[in-house]
């Protein structure tokens, strides 16, 4: 063996032993002839000493190395408590170098400040540092416990395909050419969807995998190209028994490795409640500060901006003491989310109401408003007014935001959830509906019989699970009946031709007694990355790419010669499209 120990397993009662320890240099230090090195490897670091050599004067960061010595406690005064090898070094006989290090693009140890474009092209070092390597032993021992909860529910594991064909799922898919059937193409899975649905009428009644997904998004901060999620397909269940294994995996994950007791049952919320309550559909319950519906006290405003369709407002402790330009960069910030901008008044110290807003109100409406929106002497409201549902969006951000400026979210704090009873449809801008979930989501019990008729209040069979202001969960009981799937189809403006088309093999699949089912997919990076106390999802993923899909590590995406283009059959035509163009 290269190696007898581990350099982070050394403790008191190894003193005296003969040892051999393989790793990398962390730090060098030299006192007076004498070399102190940090020998690291996966297990921690050890401290190394010997006399200078010829082979100590050429060590450097990052060297690997193979040390032969004796372990002996560290003289009085010298111990390192932080450590847990603290009490102990290896004084070395034996020094060989199995590898040099070049120079370093950026520190090992406590490299703070360094871009994330040079961690992630040099990520193999990254990976060295500490806390990224414990963020990936997280993910790892997130994954064994989640493989003992399911097998302890009854659970199959199951791999779907990489390679299938283009469905619609709310966003753009990667596509792969088809070298032995030139002009076809395959597309890389959104989600996993279909595909468990289909194990539903297989029998095989709980399903369960750690699925890759992709999806060709427009760039967003916390997102990638290809990311993974848990996800889970129950047969013969309804949405409490969906509800109750979501509980007893996220509370096992969250009790082993955060040491946190999840207190279940976790409590509900409606989609309709958190949106007008919050302004979200992933409420953050860490603080306070509720929007507050004013549509009805300024139903008879003749302030022309408050005569609209909703009106709502959200306090900001404190806020009467903000700069004019900290006012202004409220306008910018509300204007960069595409709003007109942010109406405010400021309540004195005492209690007089200032702020462009104030000039255009009534003395009835003055007078009522600091008790209407509960704020006190010295706070700010926030405005805003027009459709609900943009207006409270915006509210619900600027309420999030106050919460980070004002310091009101306590990050020691878990907060769970699950939000209910989202809509079915929601308007498409185009005068037609599209499905707020996917077109399988099943509606409420209640509307099975008159969705169709009433679209725009239709209630879903869906669930999600919030963490944080986070949603780390969403699911649905889905349809099993191809009546319904059709009734759906035609709200959706999808032919039956269409639907052929798109989704034949699913619906022909449900003439064969498929039974009620319903699942739950769960993000699995987000996940992780809230148990390591992460800020993005890249810090959870071994080689992950930037917000713009760019993989700073391998240069990918890269173009392709035309020689390899002509042999994907990159354009060319399906054999069917040719013989229509020679006929």
């Amino acid at each position: 063996m290269i190696r007898t120990h581990t350099a982070g397993s050394l403790r008191r009662e190894h003193a005296g032993r003969q040892v051999t320890l393989a790793g990398w240099v962390a730090r060098r230090r030299d006192h007076g002839g004498v070399v102190f090195i940090d020998l690291r490897d996966a297990s921690g670091s050890a401290q190394v000493v010997f006399r200078e050599d010829e082979v100590a004067h050429d060590l450097r960061s990052e060297y690997c190395l193979r040390v032969v010595g004796q372990v002996r406690v560290r003289p009085e005064g010298n111990e390192n408590p932080d450590l847990p090898t603290g009490e102990v070094e290896v004084v070395a006989d034996e020094v060989v170098v199995l590898s040099e290090a070049a120079p370093l693009p950026f520190p090992i140890e406590g490299g703070t400040g360094v871009s994330e474009e040079a961690r992630l092209k040099y990520r193999y070092l990254d990976i060295r540092r500490p806390q990224v390597a414990e963020a990936l032993r997280i993910r790892s021992k997130a994954t064994y416990l989640a493989h003992q909860v399911m097998d302890e529910h009854g659970f199959v594991y199951v791999e779907t395909p990489s390679l299938t064909r283009s469905t619609p799922e709310g966003a753009r898919d990667f596509l792969v050419p088809v070298r032995l059937q030139p002009g076809h193409w395959y597309a890389l899975p959104q989600s996993p969807q279909l595909f468990k649905q289909l194990l539903m009428v297989s029998g095989l009644e709980r399903y369960y995998q750690l699925a890759k997904c992709y999806r060709d998004e427009d760039l967003r901060a916390d997102r990638q190209p290809e990311f993974t999620q848990i996800d889970v397909e129950m047969s013969f269940v309804d949405q409490d028994d969906v509800i109750a294994l979501g509980e007893a995996l996220v509370g096992r994950l969250w009790k082993e490795i955060a040491g946190h007791e999840l207190p279940t049952p976790l409590p509900r919320m409606t989609y309709a409640d958190a949106m007008a309550r919050y302004g979200s559909d992933k409420p953050d319950l860490r603080f306070g500060c509720e929007l507050v519906d004013m549509t009805g006290y300024f139903s008879g405003t003749s302030f022309r901006v408050f005569q609209a369709p909703y009106v709502g407002a959200v306090v900001m402790p404190g806020g009467a003491g903000q700069t004019r330009r900290e006012l202004d960069a409220w306008q910018d910030w509300a204007k960069a989310r595409g709003a007109r901008g942010l109406a405010y008044v400021l309540v004195q110290q005492d209690g007089t109401l200032s702020g462009p807003v104030a000039k255009n109100l009534s003395e009835a409406e003055l007078a009522g408003l600091a008790g209407q929106t509960g704020a006190r002497p010295g706070d700010a409201v926030f405005f805003a007014a027009g459709k609900p549902s943009d207006s409270r969006e915006l509210l619900g951000a600027a309420r999030l935001e106050i919460g980070r400026r004002c310091g009101l979210i306590d990050e020691s704090q878990w907060s769970f959830l699950w939000v209910v009873d989202a809509p079915m449809f929601e308007d498409d801008g185009e005068g037609g509906w599209t499905a707020v979930h996917h077109p399988f989501t099943g509606p409420k019990p209640e509307w099975a019989d008159n969705f169709q008729d009433h679209p725009a209040e239709a209630l879903a069979y869906a669930y999600d699970m919030v963490c944080n202001g986070m949603e780390i969960g969403g699911g649905s009981i889905r349809i099993h009946r191809a009546e319904m799937q059709q009734r759906v189809f035609d709200v959706l403006g999808i032919s039956k031709e269409e639907a052929e088309s798109k989704f034949g093999f699913l619906l022909e699949a449900f003439k064969y007694g498929p039974p009620p089912h319903g699942g739950i997919a769960y993000g699995w990076d987000r996940i992780c990355m809230l148990l390591a106390g992460g800020e993005s999802i890249r810090d959870v993923i071994a080689f992950p790419k930037t917000a713009s899909g760019f993989d700073p590590l391998t240069g990918a995406p890269t173009p392709i010669t035309a020689d390899q283009r002509k042999e994907a059959g990159v354009d060319a035509r399906p054999r069917e499209e040719e013989g229509a163009a020679t006929a």
